[in-house]
């Protein structure tokens, strides 16, 4: 257990941030999972308004810190690639 006044505030502190960088990265892996899965079904219509809110989460969460700047790059690459796959056929 922490001694220190700061270390106490500190350790209030981080289970506040892991809390809602917890939350916040949930609800990026949601939006993911909903585009992933109107892609299968075929949702053509939706894709893009998907693919787009994905992407701004993901693009927030990297420069938040929550993910690497290249992780969510990555991710974001491979889910446009995916909506391109599926949009033009």
């Amino acid at each position: 257990m922490a001694h220190h006044k700061s270390a106490k505030k500190r350790i209030l502190v981080n289970a506040k941030k892991r809390a809602q960088n917890s939350a916040y990265i949930s609800t990026v892996r949601t939006a993911v999972k909903k585009l992933r899965s109107a892609a299968e079904k075929g949702d053509v219509q939706n894709l893009s308004a998907l693919f787009e809110s994905a992407q701004s989460l993901l693009h927030k969460a990297a420069s938040h810190g929550m993910l690497h700047r290249n992780n969510a790059s990555r991710k974001v690459a491979r889910l446009a690639a995916l909506v391109k796959k599926k949009t033009t056929k």
